[in-house]
């Protein structure tokens, strides 16, 4: 793109030839850009899907286990050149089925991209595959994931006859792009691109956010999407997972009452971490890239600063610590004033679908 040491984000949306995001109506507020998904719906091409499993390991907790995450391969029709994979993750206590990432994907595909919509660990269309449920650091699924996208990308590297290997990118929204993160933490190669939309990067921030009296609601309705998630385990549940997720019989209040004490009881547990602290801890990636130092594959991170479920400090702080390197930014970042939890209505459409797509293209990795 010649992009500059010194680029803001209008030249990156310049660059990119699109306008910085202004909120349409009736979309207006933190709140109706994040539940907008929830309200109304888009209308989308057929998609030409193909379902993938993919092997994953047992839980850290457990000796046995394991099973299948479920994928689908979304690829463009009609068409004599590819542009790269993109692997879409959803957040938390979604699936594939989500509004938002069947809308971003078939954004994707419309420009040219082949899409595998991965469902992580406990959702919906794996439930029956695979037990437990995933966390903000799932490496051991993730990267047997990553790999089998990489296989994909040979094989549509022939189907396309590209004279050049299909780049793989990876797209997260909201948790998604943490567990991406993540994994891209462990092994930069693992992808040639990234972006990440409303990603948590403090866990502990984040949480600390979601239990505000002004977001009750919200958190109401993520416990109890994920409480079901995990009751509905067809492979059974630990007796203490039980015992903390039903209703004590004596007070009628359950052990797990907000999403840090089910990722204190639950979670953590599961994915070996001694508590919750030292989930988050070691869990957000913000750490590990502030004082370990690791790297990452060129990434954008999308941000607005009224998200009223992450913050966008931890996001600011990130930036500002980040060190370029020979005249290119390897990791860029689009804060706006407005945009909710991966909301991004706007009036040219949805904002933050078009970034994605447009960003990818722009890649000169293919």
């Amino acid at each position: 793109m010649g992009v500059k040491d010194n680029l803001k984000k209008e030249d990156l949306l310049s660059d990119l030839g699109i306008s910085p995001f202004k909120e349409r109506l009736p979309w207006i507020g933190p709140d109706l850009q994040t539940l907008r998904d929830t309200f109304a719906s888009d209308e989308l091409p057929n998609a030409y899907s193909s379902e993938i499993r993919i092997k994953v390991p047992p839980l850290k907790s457990r000796k046995t286990g394991g099973g299948f995450l479920v994928a689908y391969l979304d690829k463009p029709s009609s068409v004599s050149s590819i542009h790269g994979l993109v692997l879409l993750l959803h957040g938390l206590g979604g699936s594939t089925r989500r509004r938002g990432l069947t809308r971003m994907a078939s954004a994707l595909v419309q420009s040219n991209f082949a899409v595998l919509k991965l469902n992580l660990r406990g959702s919906d269309p794996c439930r029956d595959f695979v037990d437990g449920t995933y966390a903000a650091e799932c490496n051991s699924d993730l990267i047997p994931v990553l790999r089998r996208a990489r296989e994909i990308s040979y094989q549509l590297t022939e189907d396309y006859q590209s004279s050049k290997n299909i780049p793989v990118f990876g797209a997260g929204i909201s948790l998604g792009g943490t567990i991406l993160l993540n994994a891209c933490i462990c092994d930069e190669s693992l992808l040639d691109g990234l972006v990440c939309i409303s990603s948590p990067l403090d866990l502990n921030e984040c949480s600390s956010s979601i239990e505000r009296p002004r977001n009750f609601i919200y958190q109401k309705w993520l416990l109890n999407r994920l409480i079901r998630q995990t009751l509905e385990d067809p492979f059974g549940i630990e007796e203490s997972e039980k015992n903390a997720l039903l209703i004590n019989g004596k007070d009628k209040e359950r052990k797990i009452n907000d999403i840090r004490s089910f990722d204190n009881l639950i979670t953590a547990p599961r994915w070996g971490y001694k508590d919750v602290g030292d989930y988050y801890a070691k869990a957000s990636p913000f750490f590990s890239l502030i004082e370990n130092k690791k790297s990452l594959p060129k990434t954008l991170f999308i941000q607005s600063k009224d998200d009223p479920w992450v913050p966008f400090l931890a996001a600011e702080k990130l930036m500002e610590k980040m060190k370029f390197s020979n005249n290119k930014i390897a990791n860029q970042f689009i804060f706006t004033e407005k945009g909710g939890h991966n909301g991004f209505h706007g009036v040219q459409g949805c904002w933050g679908d078009q970034v994605v797509s447009k960003w990818f293209l722009s890649l000169n990795t293919f």
